[in-house]
């Protein structure tokens, strides 16, 4: 997968080096947003990543100009310290496919650039995920942990869906609540009254737990292989 970075904060860069080479990616760099319209003028990426806030052309100005007068649809994820609807929707009104608020878990970024990317080919995702003695036919809905059939409800099946996925990584409480309820999580601890079923669910019958909580830092999937 080919990326290109446009970002002006070199510690940023140095971690997303760190983390996505290692995963496959080959990437290029750009610390300023002319730069980076230049190169993604003249270059096929996969997929970029575009932080909000660069010397020179900001990066809602380097998407408009991609998109309206370059006429590039690669896909942009946009970086930013900013949080607001209003700002989002300014980066999606330019052209901006994603949006990932700073600071954020690079296994969350690596997995939505990978889900850009899907969608661009119009490749299709896998059907059935597995990890350890889990497995999870998303075709038919319907999960087992060692054959049994767990009994889940909708949001517990997006749950593990998010937890399998990144499994054996940490996935973020923030990301877990962007990935069930987007931008508009509820108000009360819905996750963890959640999150509890799923555990009850998925490893009280089983001598074994898989599902962890690690306090402060969000939840992951164990089996005795990892």
């Amino acid at each position: 997968m080919y990326a290109l970075i446009i970002e002006d904060n070199p510690d940023i860069v140095a971690n997303l080096f760190g983390f996505l080479e290692p995963q496959g990616f080959t990437l290029d760099v750009a610390y300023s947003g002319n730069a980076g319209l230049e190169l993604a003028r003249n270059t096929n990426y996969d997929v970029i990543v575009l932080d909000l806030e660069l010397p020179g052309l900001d990066g809602v100005e380097v998407c408009r100009k991609l998109r309206k007068e370059a006429r590039k649809a690669t896909p942009v994820l946009m970086l930013t310290a900013r949080d607001t609807v209003k700002d989002k929707l300014v980066g999606f009104d330019v052209g901006a496919d994603d949006y990932l608020v700073k600071p954020f878990s690079l296994v969350e970024l690596e997995a939505r650039l990978r889900a850009l990317v899907r969608r661009a080919r119009n490749e299709s995702v896998e059907h059935i995920l597995e990890f350890g003695d889990l497995q999870f036919d998303l075709s038919r809905c319907e999960a087992k942990r060692a054959g049994r059939v767990l009994a889940l409800t909708p949001t517990g099946y997006k749950l593990l869906e998010a937890l399998m996925r990144t499994a054996p990584a940490i996935i973020t409480r923030d990301a877990l609540l962007r990935e069930i309820w987007g931008d508009d999580p509820p108000d009360s601890d819905a996750l963890r009254t959640h999150i509890h079923a799923l555990r009850t669910a998925m490893d009280r019958p089983f001598v074994k737990p898989m599902l962890v909580t690690l306090p402060g830092n969000g939840y992951k999937l164990v089996h005795d292989e990892t």
